[in-house]
Parts: structure tokens; sequence; C-alpha cells
């Protein structure tokens, strides 16, 4: 067994992982990295969910989640707008190779692949390190990105899994007793995504044989609403290929997931089964879809885990896993809209000097914004809305994850980075989604090196040090205040970035900084990218929040009438001025899935915006 030291070790190459591992290193601190697959990325890659939700908005787009989208940008060609349950579908192949060369320029960043933690090494209240099959590796700080929080149970860390009832933390969704939900689907059902291939009309692909137990009976309805090309269209790919990770008597799997954190035969048995299940949907969909429907065989990389490999993601797409206790819990109505307000109040530390209270400080570290989204085999739960209409659709409203979730409550020289921060059951629902957990592992990363820099624990680690850090990163500068019109390339952003952070009491429910447009604002020459298209039309107002364009050319499109639909706060304001039957032209991008236009900009009425100040 070979004996490694480092500053940072990393366990766990998932998404969070993954950008804690390589942001630790970017900051100059010596990392190590262990994963148990060869891929990097997790969700984003070796689980297939190359459809992710949440932190959609140009604003959002910062940090390592930002740097990873404009890089898919530039390595496919086709475009990221292809399905219609997200804005960015791509090639996960092309996710894992993205983040594989960010981590081999980094000559203090070491990856070790194939490996899974066997035990942890602890001193006391410190954890030293961990132990594997094939190596012991002793860090000063200690990262858990594993995909269900395997650390926490080898290392004795104080941590939760299952449901938390309403009286334990007052959350309006949680249940008020245990019921047969509760009991029988303790954490939210994960997915074994597969991806499908259309080999063309009057083609037929392999066949796809039925799995042992194979009951057609559990898929029946999966997409009555929806019919059969919008549902497959759902996380459509480039090359005419279907992500298939679908709620509705679909792939996801929870029987018996109280398994998952069972003896190894027990979890191996769980897999198994879930394994199964998706390649019953997948013969279930040939069977009903027609034999042009296949498996896309050549997808990921066949490993010594006999359950994946080719059409088959490497392993589950985990929703949720085990969660630390930590020196806070996010809640529910953290993340929920303040009162008349579009976003969720800032974490606060209230701190205690003597018999006088010194001033609020916010320790937002990362931003997310998807709904809270619930997955049980049962179906959907009834839960307090989180949504919102903005850019002429639907998202969600936008909260910040505070650090003192990502450290222990009891325990030093450790961090969480992954689902497994200290996070109730029901708020996971909103905290697991991917661009959220990149920036938590982004956090997490640079706030371990910080600890190495300043010979400090984490729980001592002055949090304005950690955001100064996030924001001001050379490779990957980060948001950690949502602000709708404020994209990371405005003037102003590091201005009312720490303005909130230094006045988080004035931060405006509204979620708009207050900025305004000159009046004499110039517009902007630019030429189309490869997938851009400028289309000219008749823009209609459907209701607040709802637009149409009706197109007058090119008349080539498919749809005369689409959608219009924004990632961006100015073309937001701009779709809000517009008066109904306008003629408009507007740049973007066209999806035939979701039959909407996603607007860039508006070349002629731009300057709208300059007779409305303010937005």
């Amino acid at each position: 067994m070979e004996a490694l030291t480092t500053d940072v070790l990393v366990v766990g190459g998932g998404t969070g992982g993954t950008a804690a591992a390589i942001q630790a290193a970017r900051r100059g601190a010596n990392v190590i990295l262990v994963s148990e697959f060869v891929w990097l990325g997790g969700m984003l890659t070796g689980a297939g969910v190359t459809a992710p939700d949440g932190n959609e908005l140009e604003a959002w787009q910062t940090g390592i989640w930002g740097a990873f989208l404009r890089e898919l940008e530039r390595r496919q060609p086709e475009g990221l707008n292809h399905g219609w349950v997200s804005f960015f579908t791509y090639d996960p192949q092309l996710g894992a190779e993205i983040f594989a060369d960010w981590v081999a320029e980094l000559p203090n960043l070491k990856w070790i692949a194939g490996q899974v933690p066997q035990s942890v090494l602890r001193q006391g209240n410190q954890i030293t390190g961990v132990r594997f099959g094939d190596y012991t590796i002793q860090a000063r700080m200690l990262l858990d990105g594993t995909e269900l929080g395997d650390l926490l149970a080898l290392g004795d860390i104080p941590h939760r899994w299952g449901w938390e009832l309403q009286a334990e933390f007052g959350e309006p969704s949680a249940p008020v007793k245990p019921n047969a939900l509760t009991q029988n689907y303790p954490v939210q059902a994960p997915t074994w995504v597969m991806v499908m291939q259309d080999v063309g009309e009057g083609n037929e692909a392999a066949v796809i044989p039925a799995p042992p137990n194979y009951n057609p009976e559990l898929f029946h309805g999966a997409w009555e609403d929806y019919g059969g090309e919008k549902f497959l269209n759902y996380g459509r790919l480039p090359g005419d290929r279907f992500m298939i990770n679908w709620p509705i008597h679909g792939n996801d799997y929870g029987e018996g997931i109280q398994r998952l954190i069972g003896s190894e035969s027990e979890k191996q048995r769980f897999l198994q089964e879930a394994r199964w299940h998706s390649q019953g949907f997948a013969h279930f969909i040939q069977t009903h879809l027609g034999r042009r429907y296949g498996l896309a065989e050549t997808i990921f990389p066949y490993t010594s885990h006999a359950l994946s490999g080719g059409a088959y993601a490497l392993h589950p797409y985990y929703r949720e896993s085990r969660r630390l206790k930590g020196l806070t819990t996010v809640r529910e109505q953290d993340l929920l809209p303040s009162t008349k307000g579009c976003v969720a109040g800032l974490p606060i530390v209230v701190t205690v000097q003597g018999c006088e209270q010194a001033d609020n400080e916010c320790d937002a570290i990362a931003i997310g914004n998807y709904a809270n989204d619930h997955h049980y085999p049962g179906g959907d739960i009834k839960l307090a809305p989180k949504s919102i209409q903005w850019g002429g659709r639907w998202t969600g409203t936008p909260f910040t994850i505070p650090y003192r979730a990502l450290i222990p409550a009891t325990v030093d020289g450790f961090l969480a980075c992954e689902k497994n921060i200290s996070v109730s059951h029901m708020a996971n629902g909103a905290t697991r989604l991917q661009p959220c957990v990149l920036g938590i592992g982004q956090a997490a990363g640079m706030a371990a090196a910080l600890c190495i820099e300043q010979n400090c624990q984490p729980r001592d680690l002055p949090v304005r040090s950690l955001q100064e850090a996030l924001l001001s990163d050379a490779i990957a500068p980060t948001a950690v205040i949502p602000l709708f019109n404020l994209p990371m390339n405005h003037p102003a952003w590091f201005h009312w970035q720490r303005f909130y952070l230094n006045q988080p009491d004035a931060y405006p429910g509204s979620g708009y900084a207050p900025l305004q447009l000159e009046s004499n604002q110039k517009l902007v020459e630019r030429s189309l990218t490869p997938t851009q298209l400028e289309v000219s039309g008749i823009f209609k107002r459907l209701s607040q929040q709802q637009y149409e364009l009706f197109i007058t050319a090119p008349l080539s499109l498919i749809s005369r009438t689409v959608s219009l639909v924004t990632l961006k706060g100015d073309i937001d304001h701009l779709f809000k001025c517009l008066k109904a039957e306008q003629p408009i032209v507007v740049v973007g991008h066209i999806n035939h899935a979701g039959n909407w236009f996603l607007v860039d900009h508006c070349p002629i009425f731009q300057n709208e915006l300059a007779s409305h100040q303010g937005y």
C-alpha cells in the first residue's frame, strides 16, 4: 500500500469534488483527487445528466459553472440548445474531456482513479486522512465529494439520512408525522440514465432485450400527456440522441433504497435492480415507439463495473445522499421568496461581542435557483411554491448557500462539497442541482486552500476572505449574491457584489441592483455565431411574462410562431417595454424541441432600453 501526503485531499470525482479539487489547486494548494470512476464530473458527465437544471440565467453563469458552459459551446459546434428540459444539452464525453483537461493543466493536482474509500483516519476531532484499497493518504484538509456522503459514515461524522418532520425545522412542506412515503422512500429516487439513438426512419436498431422480471405495467402512461416525439426531445442531444432521465413512469428507481447505505452486497443488489429498471424502460420505448430507436452504444466507457458502459451511465444519478450536520442547516424556508419579493433572503450570521451585537455578516458562498424538485416512485409531493416567471419562461427563486453549511458542527479538517452539505431533506430538492453543486464545490475548494494558506480550520476561516477570493479568482470568478440584472461582464459587478456583502440588510427583495442605463446607449455591431439566427417578426404579448413571435423572415423556418424567451436581464427588460404587435428583429437560437426562440440581443430595438431608466 502506497503512502501519500498532501495539503488537500478530495475524495470523489463527482460534480462538487471535481470543482473543489480544481479550485484548490488553482489557488496553489497541493491537491490529490481520488475518484471511483474514470470520468470526472459526476452528475454532469458519468451519471449522464447532460441537461443540467438551474443557474441558467446569464447573471448566474459565473465561476466554474460559467466556464464549463463556455467551453462546451466552444467544443460542441452544434450549440447547446437541443432539448426542452434545459437550455444546455451536450455529449457527456465532451464534459468529461473538459474536466480532465482542466485537471491535467495543474501540476500540483494529482488525480487517482479507480479507488474507493475504505476507512477515514482521525485523531480525536481532527480528520487526518483516508485509507483506500491501494493508498493511504494523509492530508491537512479533507473534502467529501462522494455521491452518497461516504466519508460521513466512515469517519463517524454526525449526519442525517431521511426526512425531517415539520416540528424539527418548521418547514412548510415537511410532513407533520411519519407516513408511508417517509418510511418507504427516506431519500429521493435515483435514476440510471441511458442514452438512446434515432437511427432514422426506415432503419432498425439492434433489439434491446427485456431484463429479468420485466414488467411493462411500470411504464404505461410514461408519455401519455406529451406524445412520443416530445417525450424523446425532453433531453435531446446532438447527433439524434436522447438522454433518458424521465420521472413519469420512467426510469427513476427507489424500491428498497435504504440498501444504498446497507452492506456492500445490499447496495450492489439495489444498483443491479436500478440498472435493469432502466433497461426495461429502454425496451418499453423501443417496443412502443419503434425499432428506429435503439441504444447509443458508444457514449460511456466500459469499465470493470459490469452494470455500466455503452449507452448506460457509469453510475446512477443520485439526487440525495447522507447529509452533514453542520454549523447551520439550510431549510426549505431559506430558499423560498421573501415577502413580496422574487429572491430568498441572504444567510446572515449574527455575532455577539460581550453584551453588544456586532454587525451582521452575510456568509453566502454559492448561488442556486432551481425550483424545489422531489422525485419519488409514487409521484410528486405538494411543495411550497418556489418559482417565478422571468424572461418569458418559468425559473426558480434564487437563493444562496451559507459557508457554515459546509462545516461539521464538531469535526475539524473536513468540508462537505457535494449533495452532502448540511441541508434538510426538503431543501435538498433545490440545492442538489448540478450548477449549484459546482458552486458549492468551488467554494469548498477555495476554502480548503485558504485554510492551508492561513493555517486555520474551516470554522475559523474569515468568510469575507473566502468571498473576496471567489469574486476575484483569476480564472473563474464567481458571484455570491444573486442579482438578476448584473452579469459578470457588467462594469458595476464587483461594486454591487461587495456592497451587499457589506450591507446584507439592504439586499433588495426584487433581486435587482439599482442600475441605470445610459440615455445615449449605442448599438453594438455583432457578427452571428455559427448557431445563431437573425429573425424578423411581430412581437406578441400573451400575458405578463409570456411572449410570442410571429416570424416574417426567414420563411424557411419550420415554425412560423414561436415562444420568445431569454436568459439576459436587458432583454427581459426590453420584452416588458415593447408594444404588442410591434415589428422586431431578434438574434439568437431556435429550439425546435421546445418551439422557442432564445433571444441573445435585439439589434434594432435595443435602444428602447434607454427610454426606461433603471431595470
